[in-house]
């Protein structure tokens, strides 16, 4: 079903999510149960509460905070109120999310109290000054260093100094008259835009990637029929909410067919799988590490994990046997691997229920409905099935642009409407796209092209490795080899034994020699950034160290 045509826009969504699902549970947040006519109802209230605050039609309403009840009812407000919603990444420093604030002049930002014992609002202070008093000369907003921002609410009992807790903002709007709600719900275009969505950035500076309504509710509303989300399903949100897919996988696509959702601030391997047995959790998509450290997790036989039915994964290289194991060992029924970005809503190719093993694991399936995807080579030209290249998407969810950055945008979106992704990859005979690598992450070693990702996937076989990630280093003889960053596999022999001799030595009998890195170095973790990206500069900067 075409959502963009069914709901027209994210306010009309939850309007009639409220309606059509009204006593099914919404959410759940730790000891608090909502249904979805309690989950209206409180959207409504926030969005009243916005419209008092004077969040007008188009402006920008940041929220920077976990997975909570209130993160959803903040956002869902802002959008009902006709804002345009900005996550902000929860793993920011003061500075970096000042400099989203900045960027896009936001007029509100709703704002976690104390998480993971940083205090946001402190680090905000400390990035863009202290606040001035309430009503003070000249009007200034509470953060003197973000003169468009008029309005700081803390998403909690407690707000420290002169800024608004969450209990105050929404009583300041019970003023606004129900019917002023739900005209500007009811005056938001489908074709404006919702959100403002900032790359994860795993090299230089990110940039704000503007998605529609319309956008939205078309990519997820087909999301949901190819991962076969259901009414009554419950899914544990365990991807960030500032993340497109945490955000349009988890809460768009659970208002559209009436999914409990079960948000999760932070993931732990302890807390997971208790919470999937308590909760009955049927639905959990996931990055691959997510769903390994599951897998791998000694409590795991402790906890019924048998309700789990679905799980989407992406992002990263999955091995065959990540999806064997899911298969087999938990009985899920339905494990998808998918490939998206953020300038293409999140969503580009997916595997369809039914596909193969080898299908589902060697590559991110087919593009969705009315998208078209190639590979190109230098020059531009569309590639055979079987050569890699650079990924290429056309369709209705690639972005209007950059926000404010009509040069950026030029250089990843040509003439022709086609979205320039900067991956590589290869598409096979039926369609299916393996992705292969960033174009910046290739190396050439002695003339012959080595994608690192092609690389991991046969070093992930190996029994002592449990997560690996490889780039290119200089060499004087072949120009670039390749360097693995090897995570040992824990609670066994083979990872505690494991050396990097031994480990090259199997790599010469599993792959081409030129593929064979010259160095392993073992490191308790590798860097990741918010989406489970590997921030391969990190690497490549202490290997160059």
């Amino acid at each position: 079903m075409r959502g963009d045509l069914e709901f027209g826009s994210i306010p009309a969504l939850v309007r009639t999510a409220a309606e059509r699902y009204a006593d099914r549970e919404a959410v759940v947040d730790g000891r608090t149960r909502i249904t979805y006519r309690q989950l209206g109802e409180r959207v409504e209230r926030a969005a009243a509460a916005c419209v008092a605050a004077g969040a007008g039609a188009g402006d920008r309403v940041a929220v920077w905070a976990p997975n909570t009840l209130d993160w959803i009812v903040s956002a869902l407000g802002a959008v009902t109120a006709g804002a345009v919603l900005v996550p902000v990444n929860t793993r920011f420093k003061g500075a970096e999310a000042v400099r989203v604030l900045e960027r896009t002049r936001a007029r509100l930002l709703f704002v976690t109290g104390t998480f993971l014992g940083t205090s946001y609002v402190a680090a905000l202070r400390s990035a863009a000054g202290e606040p001035h008093p309430r009503g003070a000369a000249g009007g200034a907003g509470p953060l003197p260093g973000l003169p468009h921002l008029r309005d700081v609410v803390v998403l909690a009992d407690d707000a420290p100094g002169d800024l608004r807790t969450w209990k105050e903002f929404l009583t300041a709007g019970d003023a606004v008259l129900a019917q002023a709600v739900r005209a500007r719900a009811e005056a938001v275009d489908p074709g404006a835009a919702s959100d403002i969505l900032f790359t994860s950035g795993t090299t230089g500076e990110p940039k704000g990637v503007v998605i529609t309504h319309a956008q939205t509710l078309r990519a997820f509303g087909v999301w949901s029929e190819l991962a076969g989300l259901r009414e009554g399903d419950r899914y544990l949100i365990v991807n960030p909410f500032f993340h497109i897919f945490g955000y349009k996988a988890g809460v768009i696509a659970c208002l559209m067919r009436g999914a409990t959702m079960v948000p999760q601030p932070v993931f732990t391997p302890e807390a997971v799988p208790a919470r999937i047995a308590a909760e009955r959790i049927s639905v959990l998509p996931g990055p691959p590490t997510l769903l390994q450290s599951l897998l791998d997790h000694p409590a795991r036989a402790a906890h019924d994990l048998s309700s789990l039915r679905v799980v989407v994964t992406g992002a990263a290289v999955v091995p065959r046997q990540l999806i064997d194991r899911l298969r087999g060992e938990l009985g899920i029924a339905t494990v998808l691997t998918a490939y998206g970005m953020s300038e293409a809503t999140g969503l580009v190719t997916m595997c369809r229920r039914g596909d193969p093993a080898d299908v589902v694991a060697g590559t991110s399936g087919r593009a969705i409905p009315d998208t078209e995807v190639k590979v190109t080579g230098a020059d531009g030209a569309a590639l055979a099935p079987g050569e890699p290249g650079e990924i290429l998407v056309r369709g209705y969810q690639v972005m209007s642009g950059y926000f404010e950055d009509p040069q950026g945008t030029a250089r990843v979106l040509d003439a022709g409407g086609w979205l320039h992704t900067g991956d590589i990859g290869v598409l096979d005979a039926e369609g299916n796209l393996r992705v292969t690598d960033r174009v910046k992450d290739m190396f050439i070693v002695g003339g012959f092209n080595a994608c690192p990702a092609e690389i991991e996937q046969v070093l992930a076989r190996h029994p002592a490795i449990a997560e690996v990630a490889v780039v290119g280093v200089p060499d004087a003889r072949l120009g670039e080899v390749g360097k693995a960053f090897v995570v040992r596999r824990t609670g066994g022999e083979e990872g505690a034994g494991a050396t990097a001799e031994a480990v090259i030595a199997w790599a010469r009998r599993e792959m081409a020699n030129y593929k064979v890195p010259r160095e392993v170095e073992f490191v308790e973790e590798l860097p990741r950034n918010a989406s489970g990206k590997v921030r391969k500069g990190l690497l490549r900067e202490r290997a160059a160290e």
